[in-house]
C-alpha cells in the first residue's frame, strides 16, 4: 500500500521543485507545520488584482509534502485567489471525505488521492495548500485595511 502513495510520480515531483526560495518582496508570507512528522512548509506571495503573480516557497518536508509543494509551484502563479481557496477544499475533501479529485487546470493533483488512505499523512500533504489560503487572506486583509 505505501507504493501507492510513494509512487514514480510523487517521488519524481519530490525531487523537482521549482521556485524554491523566498521572495525579496512578498505580500504576504505563510508558514504552516505538521507536529505529526515534524514537515514545515512556508510560502511567500504576490497577487494583484486577486491573481497570484509571483510565488516562491521553502519546503522542508516529507516526499509527500515536496510533491504537494511542487505541484502548487508549477500552478500557482496565474491563479486566483478564488481558484486556490476551491483547490485547498477540493483537495482537503479528496482527502479526507472521499471526495472527488481536482479536475481541470488542477487535474495534476489527482496524484495525491492515494493518500487518503493514510490519515497521518494527509497535514504533510496539506501543508502548501493551507499556507498558500493563508497568505491569500493576509493579502485580503491588507486591502480592507487600506482605507479608501
Amino acid at each position: 500500500m505505501l507504493d501507492d502513495i510513494y509512487n514514480a510520480r510523487i517521488l519524481a515531483l519530490a525531487a523537482d521543485i521549482p521556485r524554491l526560495g523566498r521572495l525579496p518582496r512578498p505580500g504576504a508570507s505563510a508558514s504552516k507545520h505538521s507536529k505529526l512528522c515534524g514537515s514545515t512548509v512556508t510560502v511567500d506571495l504576490v497577487a494583484e488584482g486577486g491573481t497570484v503573480t509571483d510565488f516562491a516557497h521553502d519546503v522542508k518536508a516529507c516526499a509527500l509534502g515536496q510533491a504537494a509543494s511542487s505541484l502548487m509551484a508549477r500552478h500557482v502563479v496565474g491563479a486566483s485567489a478564488e481558484e486556490l481557496r476551491a483547490l485547498r477544499e477540493t483537495v482537503r475533501r479528496m482527502l479526507k471525505e472521499n471526495g472527488p479529485a481536482p479536475e481541470g487546470k488542477f487535474a495534476d493533483f489527482a496524484v495525491l488521492e492515494p493518500v487518503r488512505d493514510f490519515k497521518a499523512r494527509h497535514a504533510s500533504t496539506l501543508l502548501t495548500f493551507d499556507a498558500v489560503v493563508d497568505a491569500l487572506d493576509q493579502i485580503a486583509a491588507q486591502k480592507e485595511a487600506v482605507p479608501a
